[in-house]
């Protein structure tokens, strides 16, 4: 790291770096991101409702024990990382991923902001399948959104052996604040963001966007009936004209049925005589996700929800003013919730829509 160096400071502490093995308990789970200097990365998502805790470390090479000395000459194949445990009730994989992405240069192969080498290099280690699969997801999304003119470079590898850093360089920016925001001012992250992502870059996730979390598939197949499991998992269609809210005319909003992420609104529903629920647009834009939809030998936008990855339906250039667009959805991919019952059910924000204090 630039300036304030730990490799400078190497001689602060001469703690035994231990391997943090993979292991995760059934209640919390673990999240390894290299993102640059690892003061940083852990300052950022140590703030993360959700979040236990968070770890420094290395991972990704081949030396056993390494020290942060052998780190910083870049021979060792080991990057610096973090090592997040949170609660997945609290908060999403995807929640994460989206904290990460607006937190670094994702384009930039050789090192983050002033920190240069290959051991400052941008990477995620997936601990399982489904991570792997939501990191190459939201790569792809974040490559083709045209957010950045050059390619992501952040690489995507299993996780394998994970050292803890030595004692001084955990929670180092409470330990040592003056020195923290001397040298993240300097590296120049903060600038990036800002101009990258605007001030929301600083916690792209407000506060309601957390604890919307998805559950494993076990606890998924409990949770839902075999129609509902199928349209959200497996992208499937329910019956037109035979489905829960089609022609529902109360007010209220519709939630993810997997998440409870807020999606739509009764005031902007309409009946668009397709038999199935349409909305002209989204409640919060923010928890929906658009992607080509090429099957069917048809060439369709997908829309899913941002946290839990349910698929919801399809939007069309076919609907009324204001928007002209037209989000079709499964009612089976939804939960409605009426108006009397929001601050019941922790919606209390949205009462206001229909009149409410």
């Amino acid at each position: 790291m630039m300036g304030l160096t730990a490799c400078q400071q190497s001689a602060e502490s001469k703690n035994e770096v231990k391997p943090t093995m993979t292991k995760e308990n059934s209640a919390i789970k673990m999240a390894t991101f290299a993102g640059g200097c690892f003061w940083c990365s852990e300052a950022d998502f140590e703030k993360l409702p959700g979040v236990i805790k968070v770890i420094s470390g290395y991972t990704g090479g081949n030396k056993k024990n390494p020290t942060y000395q052998e780190v910083c000459e870049g021979s060792t194949g080991h990057v610096e990382a973090i090592q997040v445990h949170y609660d997945p009730a609290k908060i999403s994989y995807q929640g994460l991923l989206n904290v990460f992405w607006r937190h670094i240069d994702p384009t930039d192969a050789g090192g983050q902001f002033a920190d240069r080498g290959p051991q400052y290099r941008t990477a995620i280690f997936y601990h399982d399948e489904e991570q792997k699969k939501l990191v190459e997801k939201s790569k792809e999304e974040l490559n083709r959104s045209g957010k950045f003119t050059k390619p992501i470079a952040t690489e995507i590898k299993p996780l394998g052996l994970f050292y803890e850093a030595e004692e001084y360089h955990q929670n180092y920016c409470q330990r040592n604040p003056l020195r923290y925001k001397t040298y993240r001012y300097g590296s120049g992250r903060d600038q990036f963001i800002i101009k990258n992502w605007g001030q929301s870059g600083q916690n792209p996730l407000s506060e309601k966007t957390q604890g919307y979390g998805k559950p494993d598939e076990p606890e998924l197949r409990k949770k839902l009936s075999p129609l509902q499991f199928e349209v959200t998992q497996k992208n499937g269609t329910e019956p037109a004209f035979q489905n829960l809210y089609w022609d529902n005319k109360k007010e209220g909003i519709y939630v993810d049925i997997v998440s409870g992420e807020p999606l739509f609104s009764s005031l902007d529903k309409y009946d668009s005589g397709t038999g199935w629920p349409s909305f002209t647009k989204p409640l919060e834009p923010n928890y929906i996700v658009e992607k080509d939809d090429r099957t069917l030998l048809m060439q369709r936008t997908e829309v899913r929800s941002r946290n839990s990855d349910s698929h919801l339906g399809h939007v069309f250039p076919d609907g009324p003013r204001p928007t002209g667009l037209r989000y079709c959805l499964n009612s089976a991919a939804l939960r409605f919730i009426p108006k009397e019952e929001l601050e019941k059910e922790g919606y209390g924000e949205y009462k206001k829509l229909f009149g409410g204090n």
